[in-house]
């Protein structure tokens, strides 16, 4: 897959079928979706693209909205890279390019940038300033500038909503499964290991405490979770804690993750954390000897769940 950082970029060479969305999670009702446009594409011999925007709209035009995503960009083309797409188009959404008026995307943008031949979209897509503009429109468009339109129906649309729906949910609630499930993959956490305070180390149970810079990455509840990681040609288990660490009177929020049988520096490096299961909600103990003990009991758990 290649990735186009802004439209101006794309080198024309190639015509196209194309969808057009957010695709926050690409979930499995995306794929869905994804996999029909990269089937058109191969019959009708035209490169398969998908055109995104970055930042999500909703961050740029309301400006208090708390949006929380699935995916943060990098993650969002990894998981796109694996679908089997030829073109991922990052366009940067402003709002100069929200005032573009439905003629001027369809004629600029679509014809003639993107050089497109067939959309593959849902019934309820609305574009152009104040999204003014329908699929019939679009239709109409294609008519006279020689591009066919193909309708995703109301009942695939909905799908992908509520999955979406329900995804943020589960998370939100520690339901793991549930998201794994809608997202037909585990929900991963990516950021970069930074300094701690060391209190997981005078625990026996040492931890890299992961930092993702991205405001917006959406952040399961407070709790313990089990993890793998993949690092060079290894999956590493472990177990992480999302909380406040209660019991040694913590103040600030961490995310911190002991892998199992790893002795290795990990400080700054990158990683990428998929939670496979949740294991219990965070707590504040007696003592820091409880404490020590329930880890204990956590990482049996955690090794059981994974041994399934």
């Amino acid at each position: 897959m290649v990735t186009v950082q802004n439209i101006t970029n794309y080198d024309k060479e190639h015509p196209t079928a194309i969808t057009i969305g957010t695709f926050d999670g690409v979930h499995i009702g995306h794929q869905k979706i994804l996999r029909r446009l990269i089937k058109n594409a191969k019959l009708l011999d035209l490169k398969s693209t998908v055109l995104t925007f970055f930042p999500h709209p909703r961050m740029v035009l309301q400006k208090d909205a708390d949006i929380k995503l699935l995916n943060t960009i990098d993650e969002k083309i990894k998981i796109l890279e694996s679908l089997g797409l030829d073109y991922l188009i990052i366009h940067p959404f402003t709002k100069e390019f929200s005032r573009f008026s439905a003629t001027d995307f369809v004629r600029d943008i679509l014809v003639n940038s993107l050089r497109t031949k067939k959309i593959i979209i849902g019934y309820d897509h609305r574009f152009g300033r104040n999204r003014d503009a329908n699929i019939t429109d679009l239709m109409a468009f294609g008519s006279t500038l020689d591009f066919e339109v193909e309708e995703i129906p109301a009942q695939e649309i909905d799908e992908v909503s509520v999955s979406s729906t329900k995804i943020r949910k589960a998370l939100e609630e520690g339901d793991v499964e549930t998201a794994n499930k809608y997202l037909g993959y585990s929900y991963m956490l990516t950021g970069r290991v930074k300094k701690g305070k060391g209190l997981g180390k005078k625990l026996n149970f040492p931890t890299a405490n992961l930092f993702i810079e991205e405001p917006y990455k959406l952040v399961p509840k407070n709790g313990v979770y089990v993890v793998q990681c993949t690092m060079g040609k290894a999956i590493v288990s472990g177990m992480m804690n999302i909380g406040f660490n209660p019991t040694v009177s913590g103040k600030e929020k961490s995310i911190e993750i002991h892998f199992f049988d790893l002795e290795k520096d990990l400080y700054h490096q990158k990683l990428q954390i998929d939670i496979v299961a949740r294991i219990r909600d965070e707590h504040k103990f007696d003592s820091v000897d409880s404490l020590k003990i329930q880890l204990q009991k956590d990482k049996l758990t955690s090794l059981s769940m994974l041994s399934q």
